[in-house]
């Protein structure tokens, strides 16, 4: 296919990732990139990008040539230019998450007429292993479901001499903390792999601030989560369960798990070295017997390249991408309610 001509609108630590995957792919060719920083854009310039803007918006108005773009930098600014692409007639893969609030998604939707856009928050679904999951669940190895299963707390390390970011946990810079830094990866994830077929309607959460004796891993204004945890039922009684923490005071642990009648799959979710998908079966008078239904070392497929060159073909075919702005939409609303429940102390209904 032809490849698809790329601008990447943003290029720091992830935005400079996309930058050279996309490089790396016969399915694209980056001919723009825009950053705010002199350095930045002079790296750029060294990676062989033949233009270089300071503003994205320069790029999406002056670059006749770029057919899509990547935007990469936080959250509080994506929407704007996501619907300035739109208006340009540009396709649009964004970072994640993909927009501050649901409403904003909703007018992402409204403004992209026949264009492509996705967001990166689909980057472990991207991987071998969740294709065998989401085959293997789409035809019927496991029932009817009845439980998404996220637990995953990461363990405080010692204080460093890294100056922990702004935007990581602030509500106005990235739209909250680790729910919508990390949990957009989980919330895809696990849905994905489940057909996207949970259709969340009762919230129940409650989230905390990175706990006092570890301050010093946020920066001082941080203002949103460290952890939180939540129930979400959905219109056809399926339960998601999620929790997610940073720079907690217990032990490390990490389980994806998606439960159904006739028995359930326990997944690692981050890629990182050899993994396995194990079949737990119910076979009645024998109980539970497990198997393993897939392992192996997928991090060399590069999951990150893989989404983006599902981008460049959904381009090519006429279709939308791996994570949608539809399947977006989603993790905005259950996101939106659990910081609506946890502030309120009730249960969040979404319509």
């Amino acid at each position: 296919m032809e490849p698809v001509r790329l601008g990447v609108i943003g290029c720091g630590v992830i935005g400079s990732r996309n930058l050279q995957d996309a490089q790396n792919s016969e399915l694209l060719d980056v001919v723009a990139a825009a950053d705010l920083r002199v350095e930045r854009r002079q790296w750029a310039e060294d990676q062989g990008v033949p233009r270089v803007y300071e503003d994205g918006r320069d790029l999406l108005d002056e670059d006749d040539e770029v057919e899509a773009v990547i935007i990469a930098f936080p959250a509080a600014a994506r929407t704007a230019m996501g619907l300035r692409a739109f208006a340009r007639g540009k396709h649009v893969l964004t970072e994640k998450p993909v927009a501050m609030n649901s409403a904003e998604v909703e007018t992402l939707i409204e403004a992209r007429g026949d264009l492509v856009a996705g967001c990166f928050s689909g980057r472990y679904r991207a991987y071998p292993s969740a294709d065998v999951a989401t085959r293997f669940i789409a035809d019927g190895g496991l029932g009817e479901l009845r439980e998404l299963h996220v637990r995953a707390l990461l363990a405080a390390g010692p204080k460093t001499d890294r100056v922990p970011p702004p935007w990581r946990e602030s509500f106005s810079m990235n739209a909250g903390g680790i729910l919508t830094n990390w949990s957009c990866y989980d919330l895809d994830y696990i849905l994905g792999l489940a057909g996207w077929s949970f259709r969340p309607r009762t919230v129940l959460a409650r989230t905390w601030r990175c706990a006092e004796q570890f301050r010093h891993h946020v920066a001082p204004e941080s203002d949103a989560d460290a952890h939180f945890t939540a129930l979400v039922v959905g219109d056809d009684g399926t339960v998601l369960s999620i929790e997610r923490g940073e720079f907690m005071p217990c032990a490390s642990e990490e389980a994806w798990q998606i439960i159904g009648e006739k028995g359930s799959l326990r997944l690692k979710m981050t890629a990182g070295g050899p993994r396995q998908i194990i079949h737990d079966e119910g076979r009645g008078e024998e109980g539970v017997v497990s198997t393993t239904l897939w392992e192996g070392d997928d991090t060399a497929e590069g999951g990150n390249q893989r989404l983006i060159e599902d981008f460049a073909m959904a381009i090519r075919e006429s279709r939308q991408p791996m994570t949608s702005l539809e399947n977006s939409l989603i993790l905005a609303q259950i996101t939106d309610a659990i910081y609506q429940s946890a502030a309120s102390g009730e249960a969040v209904y979404i319509e």
